[in-house]
């Protein structure tokens, strides 16, 4: 009897079962992060250092902050070596930074002397922003530097040829071609580049310049017979 008066006491002590009522089971939605602006990637291997991005950060401040004082952003580029200013000029076009690109090269220009590839650089940005007269003053500056020199960068050259041939900028491209003739393109110690001929010729033909694409084929056409 008193058994029965009192339940089991291990049935008293174990705990109670809870019962989960199942939910809707979360969908997982990926997130993809996209480019922030229309600027293009970093090129593989090049690495900033602090000094260039930092003076990346401090022209476009000082751009901002008063367009007609370009004493900081001269001070800024004065600051910099040489390897730090290419950088930022480079990641400057990258950013299509056009008007603060170009007050880098004339900074470098003051102290260095650039090489054709640069050139290209700054002709390829600045066609892809419109701004096809800068293209102008920039083949009048490297003409007054000395013009192209032959024998070094013909991958750069070819670069700027196609840059200034697709901005539709016929006498920058007939300059560059003078260019290239007063410093010996065309004489017989002069091995022509196939494919330099062929974009200078081609890119002069679409311009209007029919007489002087037949003047290069009829120079560098022998030449290049005789190579092949």
């Amino acid at each position: 009897m008193a058994s029965s008066l009192h339940p089991n006491p291990t049935t008293f002590l174990q705990p109670a079962r809870l019962q989960f009522t199942p939910t809707s089971i979360a969908t997982r939605v990926p997130i993809r992060c996209g480019p922030r602006d229309k600027r293009g990637p970093l090129v593989k291997g090049r690495v900033l250092s602090i000094e260039a991005i930092q003076a990346v950060q401090a022209l476009k401040r000082a751009q901002r902050s008063d367009l007609d004082d370009p004493s900081p952003i001269s001070k800024t580029l004065s600051r910099l070596i040489k390897s730090d200013l290419v950088a930022a000029l480079k990641e400057l076009l990258r950013q299509d930074q056009c008007h603060l690109a170009l007050q880098a090269l004339a900074a470098f220009r003051s102290e260095y002397q650039p090489d054709v590839t640069i050139y290209a650089e700054v002709a390829l940005a600045l066609a892809r922003n419109g701004m096809v007269e800068e293209i102008d003053a920039l083949v009048s500056e490297l003409e007054e530097s000395g013009g192209v020199q032959l024998g070094g960068d013909d991958k750069g050259l070819i670069r700027l040829i196609r840059a200034v041939v697709g901005a539709d900028r016929r006498e920058s491209t007939v300059r560059i071609y003078e260019m290239l003739k007063r410093n010996g393109w065309g004489t017989s110690s002069f091995k022509a580049d196939e494919y330099m001929v062929k974009v200078l010729s081609k890119g002069l033909r679409r311009l209007g310049e029919a007489e002087l694409s037949d003047e290069v084929d009829a120079k560098f056409g022998p030449q290049l017979l005789f190579q092949s």
